[in-house]
C-alpha cells in the first residue's frame, strides 16, 4: 500500500472517531436527561438512568451515522485544507478524484461493520432496554407478540386476565381466534372461540362466538369484548423494529406472512439494513464534493452549514419516500431507491471536473 494511500486511511479513520466519540457523547448526556424525567416519580437506584442511556444510545447513533459520515468528511478535509496538504498531493499528481476514492472505500469498509457488528449490537441492547423500560410502564400487564403460531396477546381487564391467540390478522378483522379468560388466581373462567373479530376499537365485536363456560357450550351471533388493544395500538407494537438484527428481521418477515400480516415496515427496515454502506458511501462523496468545491472559501463556518443542509435535505427526501413506501403509495423498491439513485446520479454530475477544483 502507497504511503499516501495509508495517509489518507489514517487521516479519514480518525476523523470519523473522533466525531463518532463527540456524537455518542452527546447522545448519552442527552439521553441520561430523558431517562430522569421518565424516573423522576419512581423509586430506582440512581445510576439506573445511565445504565438506560448506555442501553439505548447506539440504536440513536446507528440512525445518526449518514450524518456524521458527511460531518467526518468535512473535517477530513479541513484538515488537509490547513496543512495546505490537498495542494502537496495535487503537485504530486495524486487527482481529487482519487482522494474520493480512497475514502469512499473506506466508507463502504466501515459501512459492513456497522451492519454487522454495530447494528447487531444496538438492536441487541435497544431490545434489552425496551424490556427493562417495560417494567415501568403502565402497560407492563399487556403483551403483544407475533411468531409461527400467529399473534399472541395477554390483556389484563377488570382483574381478569386474558390470554388470545390468532392464525390471521386480515386489516381490522382478526380470524381464527380463541380468547382465554382467567381470574386473579389464575381460574378458567371461559373460553371463546371465532373466525373473525373486529378489533378496530378498544371494545371488540366477536361474531359467531362459540362460548364455553361452567362446562357449558352455547353460540352467540355477536357479542362484546372489551380489550386494552385495538388495531392501531397491535400495529404501533411492532414498529420499533430497531431492537431486531437482521436475522431477527428475517424471521419476523416470515411470521408475519404466516399470519397474512403486512411485512412492509420489516421489509423497509431490512432494505434500510442492507443499503446502508452504499448510502454512507453517497454521504462521503457528497461531503467531499461540497468541500472540494468550497476550498477557497476560508469560512469553515459556511461549509459546515452547506453540509448540514444537505443533510438535513435528504434526511427529509429519505423520511418522505419511505413514507410512501410504508403507505403502499409506492412499490417498496421504489421506495428505498430511488432517493439513493437519485443521490448517485446527482454526485456523478458533481463529479465532473472535480479534478480542476
Amino acid at each position: 500500500m502507497k504511503t499516501y494511500t495509508k495517509f489518507l486511511i489514517y487521516g479519514f479513520i480518525k476523523s470519523f472517531f473522533n466525531v463518532f466519540l463527540v456524537m455518542i457523547s452527546l447522545v448519552f448526556i442527552l439521553n441520561i436527561f430523558k431517562e430522569i424525567e421518565f424516573f423522576s416519580n419512581k423509586e430506582v437506584n440512581s445510576l439506573y438512568p445511565i445504565y438506560l442511556s448506555l442501553m439505548s444510545s447506539p440504536s440513536i447513533i446507528f440512525e445518526m451515522f449518514p450524518f456524521i459520515f458527511l460531518i467526518t468528511t468535512q473535517f477530513f478535509f479541513l484538515k488537509l485544507f490547513n496543512n495546505n496538504e490537498i495542494h502537496i498531493f495535487k503537485y504530486s499528481g495524486l487527482k481529487n478524484i482519487k482522494i474520493i476514492n480512497i475514502i469512499s472505500f473506506v466508507s463502504f469498509f466501515i459501512g459492513i461493520l456497522i451492519i454487522t457488528a454495530f447494528y447487531s449490537l444496538s438492536s441487541n441492547l435497544q431490545h434489552y432496554y425496551l424490556q427493562v423500560k417495560n417494567q415501568f410502564s403502565k402497560d407492563k400487564l399487556y403483551l403483544a407478540v407475533i411468531n409461527k403460531n400467529g399473534l399472541w396477546i395477554k390483556d389484563v381487564v377488570d382483574n381478569q386476565t386474558s390470554i388470545i391467540n390468532s392464525s390471521k390478522i386480515n386489516n381490522n378483522f382478526l380470524t381464527n381466534t380463541t380468547i382465554t379468560t382467567f381470574d386473579e388466581d389464575f381460574n378458567l373462567i371461559r373460553s371463546i372461540k371465532s373466525n373473525k373479530i373486529d378489533i378496530k376499537d378498544d371494545e371488540w365485536l366477536i361474531y359467531d362466538a362459540a362460548i364455553i363456560e361452567d362446562n357449558l357450550s352455547q353460540k352467540n351471533d355477536l357479542i362484546k369484548f372489551k380489550s386494552n388493544f385495538n388495531q392501531k395500538r397491535i400495529e404501533s407494537l411492532f414498529s420499533n423494529l430497531s431492537s431486531l438484527s437482521l436475522l431477527k428481521l428475517i424471521d419476523l418477515k416470515q411470521s408475519y406472512k404466516s399470519i397474512n400480516y403486512s411485512t412492509v415496515d420489516v421489509d423497509i427496515q431490512i432494505y434500510k439494513v442492507v443499503s446502508y454502506p452504499l448510502l454512507l458511501v453517497i454521504m462521503t462523496v457528497l461531503s467531499s464534493i461540497i468541500m472540494l468545491n468550497t476550498k477557497k472559501s476560508s469560512s469553515k463556518v459556511l461549509k459546515i452549514i452547506i453540509g448540514l443542509f444537505f443533510s438535513v435535505l435528504i434526511y427529509y427526501i429519505n423520511n418522505f419516500f419511505n413514507v410512501m413506501g410504508s403507505t403502499e403509495k409506492l412499490p417498496l423498491v421504489i421506495s428505498i431507491w430511488t432517493p439513493i439513485v437519485f443521490l448517485v446520479l446527482i454526485n456523478l454530475i458533481m463529479l465532473v471536473n472535480i479534478n480542476e477544483k
